[in-house]
């Protein structure tokens, strides 16, 4: 029996997302937006496209939420993109309102549902669903460092001409301004980063890594990135559905590991059929701890704007 897999939002992150778990063939999805037709279009597209993609799973497009009843994953990709000139942070307050009517939603008709944050701000977002649906903290948690890892190690890719498959990067924090990659752990082909390119070099890289959002966004005008995105989110969607045990970078509610309690970042976890099964906590150097923390501290900043 395949999974069921509901996407919560039809725009462009959601759309992709559920195609390329469509593409696996290992869950059926539902695609929801409250656009009418909006959702009910790009299902019967993906549809139209299984017998190429030779799967088949069932792909349904609604407006309402009673489909998604008895999900075992929910992602949630709605709510307003960033616009130009426009931060993560400054989304928190409208996208606040957006969240928690969905989590709601969400929770009435899937509550044994594993729930997967996409929307913006991240950290605070993962916070508030976990907040408003009462689950555990392995049941919510939000995509954050595989989508900041992978450009990352795009970039050194790109800089080194090799291939991204030997490029390693570990990047933890927040998923916005004050993420914290951790240079001394970053490999290509397990030859340390440190000594393949210079500081300077290197730094260039964090600073494009850490704007990379923002990169797209000013190039697009009227969007934001979609594709990296949505295949970071579908990653953490096959870990679980296919109990992979994979250690992936995802912000999780910590209490007391890396010595934060009470906020959302991202860390290095292990994800499996129940969610986040563990925490990997990595022994950080004090400059790395206290970049950490400071980064944890800035999602508290947006949390307490929220007033949870």
């Amino acid at each position: 029996m395949r999974s069921k897999v509901s996407i919560i939002g039809a725009g462009n992150v959601g759309a992709t997302c559920a195609f390329r778990i469509a593409e696996k063939g290992y869950a059926d999805i539902v695609l929801l937006d409250i656009i009418e037709g909006l959702p009910q279009g790009k299902a019967l597209d993906m549809l139209e496209a299984t017998p190429v993609t030779e799967s088949d799973v069932k792909i349904i497009g609604t407006n309402d939420y009673q489909e998604t009843a008895n999900s075992d994953i929910v992602v949630i990709a709605s709510g307003v993109p960033r616009k130009p000139g426009m931060s993560r942070d400054d989304l928190v307050l409208t996208n606040m309102k957006i969240v928690q009517e969905v989590t709601r939603k969400v929770v009435q008709y899937s509550p044994n549902c594993i729930i997967i944050m996409v929307t913006n701000p991240l950290d605070a977002m993962t916070q508030l669903a976990l907040h408003v649906s009462k689950f555990p903290r392995n049941k919510v948690f939000g995509q954050s460092g595989i989508l900041d890892s992978a450009r990352f190690r795009t970039f050194v890719a790109q800089e080194l001409g090799v291939s991204v498959k030997d490029v390693f990067a570990c990047v933890l924090g927040g998923h916005g301004d004050t993420m914290v990659p951790i240079i001394r752990l970053c490999t290509v082909a397990g030859v340390p980063l440190t000594e393949l390119l210079p500081k300077e070099k290197i730094d260039g890289l964090v600073k494009r890594t850490v704007k990379g959002g923002g990169e797209i966004v000013n190039l697009l005008k009227t969007g934001s990135a979609c594709y990296a995105p949505a295949a970071a989110t579908a990653q953490m969607v096959d870990a679980v559905v296919l109990d992979k045990k994979e250690i992936l970078p995802c912000a999780v509610y910590l209490d007391r590991e890396y010595g934060i309690k009470g906020v959302v970042v991202g860390v290095p976890v292990k994800l499996g059929k129940n969610g986040i099964e563990q925490i990997i906590e990595l022994k950080l150097t004090p400059e790395e701890s206290a970049a950490l923390k400071k980064s944890a501290e800035a999602v508290r900043e947006l949390v307490k704007l929220m007033k949870l």
